[in-house]
């Protein structure tokens, strides 16, 4: 459809409409995998699935982003950035779509592992055209694109919900309309990505992460970890520990999500400001001490743990991957691929992690272990500063 215009034109230098478009292409990926979490109480009901089957399935989406992950950035060097994602943000909607309407358990679990495998090249592809485009500005902007993600969040579930509410849909049809909405947002952009991917990306097939990276992605891995636990277990903390009410108790999630949007937002004006050393390592330690505050106080104060934890979380993960984009050990569509692949890791395993702990402890013990995990990538953060790795440019 696009042809390899990488191949026999001017390569496109990166501008305002990249920066854009890079805006929206998290906004779609936000958007397509939060208007999929309402889905999955109509999906369960629809085919009578147990709590223990639908967790299977579940792990289907995680699965297929593992594996696509680490193919995304050679796919995006080969072919180009606006190739590989037209690719996958068009597949992504329509397996939106038939995850609604398929009646078979066998055939959901393949729709779920290409629905994640088309999701993670979206993720892996879209910062590598963050950037390539960050590069060409000469100034942070990773934030403001992490932070479109985050919108697109909001506005996926809240879509989801605004439409069945007012129009009396069915879910099929209300995501149906979601996802229409989105592939027409994605071809006004289309156009503007660009037709390129990093160059010096290589042709192994899989890199296993090297240098820098590797440090990175283990710190991608300790927050990402804690952001999935938040996600699973912060409404069972509420209910089970504060004694909640359970339609209530997602507020946890939503009070995170909220301060993490904020922090996003601000986030690339504010670590130009302070720096990137003040945004990882601090951040680390306000996101440390705000699972204390969730575990040692009462009501209201736990929600403001919550709050805390989102705030100083926000900018770590943007802030990484522009700092592993001046990293010249591996080529930067290799590193982005192994650095999300490990980061994703951290989704999988930790609300796993988080109930074994808790069955054997507490859960109580568990959220004191999240905030220690926030203190230790602020130590390796630091010392990574020491040792003098490219962490210490602005």
């Amino acid at each position: 459809m696009f042809g390899n215009e990488c191949l026999t034109r001017p390569r496109m230098r990166p501008g305002v409409a990249q920066q854009r478009t890079t805006r929206i292409l998290f906004f779609i990926a936000g958007s397509a995998i939060s208007a999929w979490a309402p889905l999955v109480p109509f999906v369960k009901q629809r085919l009578m699935l147990t709590e223990d089957v639908l967790g299977l399935l579940l792990l289907c989406i995680g699965f297929g982003s593992v594996m696509t992950m680490p193919l995304s950035g050679v796919l995006a060097a080969r072919l180009g950035c606006r190739k590989v994602l037209s690719t996958a943000v068009v597949a992504a909607l329509i397996l939106l779509v038939t995850i609604g309407v398929v009646e078979d358990i066998k055939l959901l679990a393949v729709t779920l592992f290409f629905f994640g495998g088309a999701i993670g090249t979206v993720d892996v592809v879209s910062n590598v055209h963050a950037l390539i485009v960050e590069k060409a500005a000469g100034r942070r902007l990773m934030s403001g694109f992490h932070g479109g993600w985050s919108i697109g969040g909001f506005a996926g579930a809240g879509l989801f919900g605004l439409i069945m509410n007012l129009f009396g849909t069915s879910p099929v049809v209300t995501m149906s309309v979601i996802a229409l909405f989105l592939f027409v947002l994605f071809l006004f952009i289309a156009r503007h990505i660009l037709p390129y991917g990093a160059d010096g990306a290589g042709t192994s097939i899989f890199s296993l992460p090297k240098g820098l990276a590797v440090w990175i992605g283990l710190l991608c891995f300790l927050l990402f970890l804690a952001e999935g636990s938040i996600q699973d277990w912060g409404a069972v903390f509420l209910v089970s520990m504060r004694g909640m009410e359970l339609s209530s108790a997602g507020i946890a999630y939503m009070i995170f999500s909220i301060m993490m949007l904020i922090g996003r937002l601000g986030g690339d004006k504010l670590t130009q400001l302070i720096g990137a050393r003040q945004a990882v390592v601090g951040g680390g330690i306000v996101a440390g001490i705000g699972f204390f505050l969730i575990v040692l106080t009462d009501g209201k104060l736990s929600l403001f743990g919550f709050a805390v934890v989102g705030l100083g979380a926000a900018n770590i993960v943007p802030v990484l991957y522009s700092i592993l984009g001046r990293q010249t050990v591996m080529p930067l569509n290799a590193a982005i691929s192994a650095v999300t692949t490990m980061g994703y890791m951290g989704i999988l395993l930790g609300p796993a992690l988080i109930g074994f702990i808790a069955h054997a402890t507490s859960i109580v013990k568990s959220f004191e272990m999240l905030g220690a995990l926030m203190f230790l990538q602020a130590i390796i953060s630091y010392w990574l500063y020491q040792k003098g790795h490219s962490f210490n440019s602005k």
